[in-house]
């Protein structure tokens, strides 16, 4: 996806927020999604990180029935898209439509010219019956490391199998190192690039050549793992919304 017809989808100039809410309950998810849009955020991510996909689906389907109209966008941690897709497809048919999907690992291997997985997984995607976006993880933390001068080759990869390329700094919580996101945007070109760890509203501006911003640990309260702090979330909205377009057409 050109990242103008992303900013244009979220009437965003500069970087898109999306909170990532780690799942406790379905009393934890609404609060926390209350919470992210009292912020005017432009939607929220949910992630499984305690338990696995099937104790997540109800409090999903939950969600979305709470919040008809919100953006939505999950992750289904440990899995990649080959199972994700048609679990997406399948939720799109009860009515519960999902707006985007992350997965850590997209599959992308920058080492080899012919990208079997991503293709079979973009395949499963075409057959899934669901439309969002996909946000697949590249160069991504607690996945097979890539050599930094072989970052542009991963990214420039990525775009052809997914809507937003997404990477991230080493760890949880941990800034990405800006060489890094200088070759992902070199590699990405035009296309949609999204930062999925170590944001916070002290370094935001910093990261002006990304186009997304999925943030947990930087908006949630200190020492807490799963409850938004709207304080640092309005404060990282306000840097944001300063922020102007970076112009890599």
């Amino acid at each position: 996806m050109h990242h103008k017809q992303f900013h244009h989808l979220f009437k965003s100039p500069g970087p898109v927020v999306t909170p990532v809410i780690h799942v406790l309950d379905q009393l934890q998810v609404e609060n926390n999604i209350a919470l992210a849009l009292g912020e005017n955020v432009a939607g929220v991510f949910l992630i499984n990180h305690d338990f696995g996909i099937e104790p997540f689906l109800p409090i999903v389907r939950a969600a979305r029935q709470r919040f008809p109209d919100i953006w939505i966008g999950l992750n289904f941690l440990a899995v990649t898209g080959a199972d994700a897709f048609p679990i997406l497809g399948q939720l799109a048919q009860k009515d519960c439509p999902i707006d985007a999907y992350w997965a850590d690992d997209a599959r992308i291997d920058e080492r080899r010219v012919n990208q079997s997985e991503a293709i079979e997984i973009d395949q499963i995607r075409q057959n899934s019956g669901w439309n969002g976006l996909y946000f697949g993880g590249t160069a991504f933390k607690k996945q097979r490391a890539v050599a930094p001068d072989k970052m542009e080759m991963a990214a420039q990869q990525a775009t052809r199998y997914m809507d937003v390329v997404t990477t991230s700094g080493v760890a949880t919580g941990e800034e990405a190192n800006h060489s890094k996101i200088d070759e992902f945007r070199h590699g990405v070109g035009s296309h949609t690039l999204a930062l999925a760890s170590g944001i916070t509203p002290e370094n935001a501006a910093s990261y002006n050549q990304v186009d997304c911003f999925l943030v947990a640990t930087g908006i949630n309260k200190t020492g807490d793992f799963y409850n938004i702090d709207t304080k640092k979330l309005a404060q990282l909205m306000e840097v944001t919304q300063r922020m102007e377009p970076h112009g890599n057409d």
